[in-house]
Order: C-alpha cells, then structure tokens, then sequence
C-alpha cells in the first residue's frame, strides 16, 4: 500500500493533466486552477524543507570548522537578511529587497559571469583545435561570429555582421531546435515511465 497508492494518484493525476490540456472544457480549466493551488502549497513545503536542509549543511560546516566554514557564515546572514527585509520591508519598487537586488545581487552576479568568461575561453581553447573537418568547421564559424559582433568586424568588411547574423539565425536556430525536439521527446518518455509507474525511483527505493 505504501507504493500502491502512491503510483495511483501519479497515474491519475498524471492522466488528468494529459486530458485536460486537450479538451478546452470550464470543468477541465477549473480542475487546472485547483491543481496550481495545489503545487503552490506543495512549492512552500518544498521551500521549508529547502531552507532547512540548508540550514543544516551550513550549521555543520561552521560548527565543525570545515574549510571555507567563513562562506558558510555569510551564506546563512545573507539568507536571514534577505528573509527579514523581503517579509517586512516589502517588495515594491525602491523597497529595501530591491535595493538588495540591484546593489548586491546584480553586482555579484555580473562578477560571476565575468569569471565565467575565463574558463569558457579556456574551453573554447581546448574544443576549436582543427583536428576534424567538423572541428575546423565549428572553428571557423564561431571566428566569424565573434568577429561580426565586434566593431571591428564591422570596419573589415561589412558583410561580416550579416554572415555571423546569418549563421546565428539559419545554422545554430536549427540546431538549436533540434536539441528542444531530443529534449522535448525525451521528457515525454520519462513522463510516460513515471505515468505508467515504470520509472518509480521518484518514490525513494530505485525501480522495485
């Protein structure tokens, strides 16, 4: 019984879903609108359990003096802080959450991109080496593109820009489209496993 209904309400609810979103019904749109409310309320339990186990880890750490335990001590400030301002200092424009926002969280995340770009250059480095026809391929593309979105690129030639736009609109679009079709399929097979009570490592215990 302990799996039993489990995968019962999965299949149900997960044939609901199916069939609601194909038959444009008032009863088939409120049966949505009760199911938002229902994984609104499951994302706050969702959100209490996170901020415990993060709670916890960072606890941990600190209590037994792990490298980097002093991260830790501002990870748990940083939450406390943000909490307290968001539940009582509103949310509106110019509330203290949003100055928060564009005077720490913007800064900090536009630095961790910065350093980003290093190791993606590194990358880069490693993966454009012209050692296939399909390497040397991907190489000369990715030089026009990054020489067309430069203004120098621009002052070479003026055709530049249009071939990098070019190859960004017709070439990456359909490749791009390709990998959502793979993405797309493949989500729904795991869907139907989960449905079907095939995949059941959702439930804690693997496929048994």
């Amino acid at each position: 019984m302990q799996r039993t209904i489990p995968l019962a309400i999965c299949f149900i609810m997960g044939i609901f879903m199916m069939v609601q979103f194909f038959v444009p019904h008032p009863s088939s749109i409120a049966f949505y609108e009760v199911i938002l409310k229902w994984v609104i309320l499951i994302g706050i339990f969702a959100l209490i359990l996170g901020v415990g186990s993060l709670t916890i880890y960072h606890t941990t750490k600190i209590r037994r003096k792990v490298p980097g335990w002093t991260f830790s001590i501002v990870t748990i400030v940083s939450m406390v802080v943000t909490a307290v301002i968001g539940l009582f200092g509103g949310v509106g424009r110019g509330s203290w959450l949003q100055v928060i926002f564009q005077n720490i969280f913007v800064p900090v995340n536009s630095t961790m991109f910065s350093i980003l770009a290093f190791y993606m250059a590194s990358a880069a480095y490693r993966a454009f080496r012209a050692r296939t026809k399909e390497a040397t391929i991907l190489l000369i593309a990715a030089f026009i593109v990054m020489l067309g979105m430069v203004p120098i690129g621009a002052a070479i030639s003026k055709r530049l820009p249009e071939l990098a736009e070019w190859i960004l609109t017709v070439p990456n679009t359909a490749a791009k489209r390709g990998i959502i079709f793979g993405i797309a399929l493949g989500s729904i097979a795991t869907s139907l496993k989960i449905i079907l009570g095939i995949e059941r490592g959702w439930l804690g215990g693997g496929k048994q």
